[in-house]
C-alpha cells in the first residue's frame, strides 16, 4: 500500500463504503441526551429526567417554522450546534451542549458524529476560525453529501421522508411519516442561519471564540477575558478582536430576544483550557444551581452502550492471555512528526514487561493489541515491523471487516438506542402498524470497539501523547469500564 493510500486511514476520513449511518439530529430531550447517537450508555436516563425538565409550553409553531412536525412539535424549544473534528472532541462538545441546553431549558437536538476532520473549526488561539453560520452549513452539507439520514429531525421539522435511512421498526414508523416534497435546501438555509434570524423561529448565535467566553453565574458578565490576542498577532493578522466573558443565561434566557425562538442555533461548542482561561465555554461548576452542578458531575464520564462494550470485551477475551494495548496515532496532523517519541514510549513499556517476566520466570511471548492509523502494509521499516517479526511478542489487530465488528454494528443499529427517548414514544404511541424499511448501511464502529478492548488490557496501556483517543481510553480505564 502506498503512502497516499495510507493517508486516507480511518482516523482521517472513512472510505465511501463505510460511511456510518448514525442517528443524526434526532430530537432527544435532555433527560436522554447521553444516548449520544447510540454510542453511549442508556443507563443515565432515569437520573437525567429529574435534572433536565422538558421545555415550557409555547404557542403552535408558525407554518413555515418546523411545519413538518405540526402539532407534535408544539411547545418544544430546541438547541442545536455544529460539531467538528474527531470523535473525542465531539463528545466534549456534546457535554458543553448538554450543560448549555439545561441552563436555557431547551431540548437538545443531538448532532451527528462527523467523519474525522470533515468539518474544520480552525484555531481559536490564532483567532482564525470559521464563522458559526459557515460551520452549521458545512455540517448540513457533509451529512447530505454522505447521504446520511436526518431521521426524526428531517421527518418532523422539514417534512422529509427518511425511511431509507432506517434499520429498525421505530425509525421506520417515525421517518416514513414525511413526504418526498420536503426541501433540503430550505431546511439547510433556515437552520444554518444563512439569511439571519427568523422571528420566533430560529435565533442564530454568531459570537464565537474570537470574541466570547460563555460563563454561568460567575458575576463576570461583560468583563474582559484574561486571554487576548497579543500585539504581534494583531499586527501580523490585522485583527482587532476583544474577548469578553458573557453570562449565557443572561444572553439567551428569559427576557432575551432568543428566548422566544423555537430553535437556538450555535456554531461549535468546542472549548478547552488555554493560557489560564477557556477557549469558548467556561462552565465547570455551578454552586448556585444544584441541578447544573449535578449534571456537570454526571457527564464527566460517558461510557459506550452495551453493544460496543460487549464487542470489545469479546475481542479481549479471544486473546486468552493478559495483554498490553498500544494506541499509536502516526499519520494525522502533528502526530506524523513525532513517531520517535511515540515509539519510544512503547519500547520503554515493553522493556519493563520483559524485566517483570524475567523476574517472575514467566515464559512465552508478550501479547500486544495494536490500534493504529498506520496500515499494516506500511509497518515495514518501523518499530511495529520490528516487533511483528520478533518472537518475543504476539500482535493482535482489529479490522472493520471482522465479523465481530460487523455483528456488533448490526446489533447496535437494531437496538435503536438513540430513538428510544421520552419524546418519540409520545408521537408513535398507539401506532401498531409495522413498516418495512430497506436495510441501511452499517456504521463504522471499529474505533469504539478498539477503545473498549483497550480498556480491558490487563498488562497496561500505552497511548499517543496529545491524542484525545488516548485520553478517552485512559478515562475508561480509570472508571473500570471493562468491569461494569
Amino acid at each position: 500500500m502506498d503512502w497516499s493510500a495510507a493517508s486516507r486511514s480511518r482516523w482521517r476520513k472513512r472510505t465511501q463504503r463505510s460511511k456510518p449511518l448514525l442517528f443524526l439530529l434526532s430530537f432527544l430531550p435532555l433527560s436522554l441526551l447521553l444516548l449520544f447517537l447510540f454510542l453511549l450508555t442508556s443507563s443515565y436516563s432515569s437520573l437525567l429526567r429529574s435534572l433536565l425538565p422538558f421545555s415550557s409550553p409555547r404557542q403552535t409553531l408558525d407554518h413555515q417554522c418546523g411545519a413538518g412536525g405540526g402539532g407534535a412539535l408544539s411547545g418544544e424549544r430546541f438547541l442545536w450546534y455544529a460539531p467538528h473534528s474527531g470523535f473525542s472532541n465531539q463528545v466534549g462538545e456534546l457535554k458543553n451542549a448538554a450543560v448549555v441546553a439545561a441552563i436555557l431549558n431547551r431540548t437538545l437536538v443531538v448532532p451527528p458524529v462527523l467523519d474525522h476532520h470533515a468539518v474544520a473549526l480552525g484555531s481559536c488561539p490564532k483567532f482564525r476560525v470559521s464563522a458559526p453560520a459557515e460551520l452549521r452549513a458545512a455540517v448540513w452539507d457533509h451529512i447530505m453529501d454522505l447521504i446520511r439520514d436526518r431521521r426524526v429531525f428531517a421527518s418532523m421539522w422539514c417534512g422529509l421522508n427518511m425511511e431509507k435511512a432506517c434499520f429498525g421498526d421505530l425509525c421506520c414508523a417515525v421517518s416514513g411519516s414525511g413526504s418526498l416534497s420536503g426541501n433540503f435546501d430550505q431546511c439547510r438555509s433556515l437552520l444554518s442561519g444563512l439569511h439571519g434570524n427568523v422571528d420566533h423561529c430560529v435565533y442564530t448565535v454568531e459570537e464565537d471564540c474570537r470574541t466570547t467566553v460563555w460563563t454561568y453565574q460567575q458575576n463576570s458578565d461583560g468583563a474582559l477575558d484574561s486571554f487576548q490576542p497579543d500585539k504581534e498577532l494583531q499586527k501580523k493578522k490585522k485583527i482587532s478582536y476583544i474577548r469578553k466573558r458573557r453570562d449565557i443565561h443572561k444572553a439567551f434566557g428569559p427576557g432575551s430576544e432568543a428566548e422566544t425562538s423555537s430553535v437556538l442555533a450555535f456554531g461549535t461548542l468546542f472549548s478547552g483550557p488555554y493560557k489560564g482561561s477557556e477557549l469558548y465555554i467556561d462552565i465547570h461548576e455551578s454552586p448556585k444551581d444544584s441541578r447544573i452542578q449535578s449534571l456537570l458531575k454526571q457527564i464527566e464520564f460517558l461510557p459506550f452502550v452495551s453493544e460496543i462494550m460487549a464487542a470489545g470485551k469479546d475481542f479481549a477475551a479471544s486473546i486468552k492471555k493478559p495483554f498490553l494495548c498500544a494506541q499509536l496515532r502516526l499519520l494525522d496532523g502533528q502526530f506524523k512528526n513525532h513517531w520517535k517519541t511515540t515509539f519510544s514510549e512503547l519500547k520503554q513499556k515493553l522493556l519493563s514487561l520483559q524485566s517483570e517476566a524475567k523476574e517472575n520466570q514467566l515464559n512465552g511471548p508478550i501479547h500486544i493489541f495494536i490500534m493504529t492509523d498506520l496500515p499494516r502494509a506500511n509497518w515495514t521499516q518501523t518499530y511495529l515491523g520490528e516487533i511483528e517479526k520478533n518472537e518475543q511478542y504476539k500482535l493482535y489487530t482489529l479490522q472493520e471487516s471482522d465479523d465481530l465488528v460487523l455483528k456488533a454494528a448490526e446489533r447496535l443499529m437494531a437496538s435503536e438506542h438513540g430513538l428510544k427517548s421520552g419524546f418519540l414514544p409520545r408521537i408513535v404511541d398507539g401506532n401498531n402498524e409495522k413498516r418495512i424499511c430497506d436495510p441501511s448501511s452499517l456504521p463504522d464502529i471499529l474505533l469504539y470497539v478498539e477503545e473498549s478492548a483497550c480498556s480491558c488490557a490487563s498488562l497496561g496501556f500505552v497511548g499517543t501523547a496529545g491524542s484525545t483517543i488516548a485520553t478517552s481510553i485512559e478515562l475508561m480505564r480509570r472508571n473500570n469500564a471493562c468491569k461494569s
